[in-house]
């Protein structure tokens, strides 16, 4: 087992740098000039050919973008690694401190979504495979087909047109935090997790009801019937522990991907978290934020991967990992 982890981790580390090469290459090759953006500082109006090339010049000096590529990475990638992740080329914000104080509210939001998800999607499908062929199942699979055949970010945008139609409701534009005013804080996030886990929850309940039809039917189920095991002691301790296998790939790839996967929802519900800063930096090329935030998230993909295999081991006793 240790021998595998290590194996993992070092391979994990080296997928983070190749992305973080990937990432560096493609913002620089893309078409326009930073410096440019940032002597116009959001000015359309301004004619760009009447800007001072040495002035330019200075700028491009200010950033360090006047440094080769290589030496651009390297310095970025020291920085990194000892929290110095710069300063937003736009703004002149510290980028560490940004990603601190918008981190909290993207994994509220991912928490509130897996939460969701894994609490209505699980036991949904465990009904549907304990029911199979009855009206209870229809309807849940029903339910979970629609889930998975609207988009997210659609669900999200409906709750608020509805909203405003007939309700009278829109989302709160000032973000307060849980311990200021958690019924507040709560009445902001619910509608963004219900929308981000629409289908991520409709997976789970399909996925748990063909693996769960697939262990009811095992010998071993059967011999605890015959043993005289009470149904409800069969079905959660041995027919649902097994059948959670393909279920738990799932959830890792959900955790996985709900950071990167939250942008739009933060967007469309205007909560302030790393999505929206993410965005806001890409229109306006400014490299050191979208570096951080892809390093940040790639390093997380690589650590739940990691976490699923792992538990693997702990809820099916037939697999070793040399």
């Amino acid at each position: 087992m240790q021998t595998y982890v290590l194996r993992r981790i070092f391979l994990g580390l080296i997928t983070v740098a190749l992305v973080s090469v990937i990432i560096f290459v493609f913002l620089r090759v893309a078409p326009g000039d930073v410096a440019l953006i940032v002597a116009m500082q959001g000015d359309d109006t301004i004619d760009p050919n009447m800007i001072d090339p040495l002035l330019l010049e200075t700028i491009r000096e200010e950033l360090g973008l006047h440094y080769s590529l290589p030496v651009q990475y390297l310095r970025w990638m020291g920085g990194m690694l000892t929290l110095d992740w710069g300063e937003s080329f736009y703004t002149g914000a510290i980028v560490y401190e940004e990603f601190l104080k918008r981190a909290p509210v993207t994994l509220q939001l991912a928490i509130s979504t897996i939460t969701i998800s894994v609490l209505l999607g699980i036991p949904a499908g465990v009904i549907m495979a304990l029911r199979q062929d009855t009206w209870a199942d229809y309807l849940v699979r029903l339910v979970s087909l629609v889930g998975l055949s609207i988009p997210s970010f659609w669900i999200g945008t409906l709750m608020i047109v509805v909203g405003m139609l007939y309700f009278e409701w829109s989302p709160r534009l000032e973000y307060v935090a849980p311990w200021d005013d958690f019924s507040a804080n709560m009445s902001m996030f619910f509608f963004p997790a219900v929308a981000t886990a629409s289908v991520s929850m409709a997976t789970k309940a399909r996925m748990m009801r063909s693996t769960m039809l697939e262990v009811l039917r095992q010998d071993y189920i059967r011999t605890a019937h015959a043993k005289g095991l009470r149904y409800v002691v069969v079905v959660w301790r041995h027919a649902v522990k097994n059948a959670m296998l393909p279920v738990i790939t799932i959830i890792g790839i959900q955790i996985a991907f709900v950071v990167g996967g939250s942008v739009i929802m933060e967007t469309i519900f205007q909560l302030p978290g790393m999505g929206t800063l993410l965005i806001r930096s890409m229109n306006q090329r400014d490299y050191e934020v979208v570096q951080s935030f892809v390093a940040v998230v790639s390093t997380w993909i690589v650590f739940t991967n990691l976490m699923v295999d792992l538990a693997y081991a702990w809820l099916d006793p037939r697999i070793r990992f040399d």
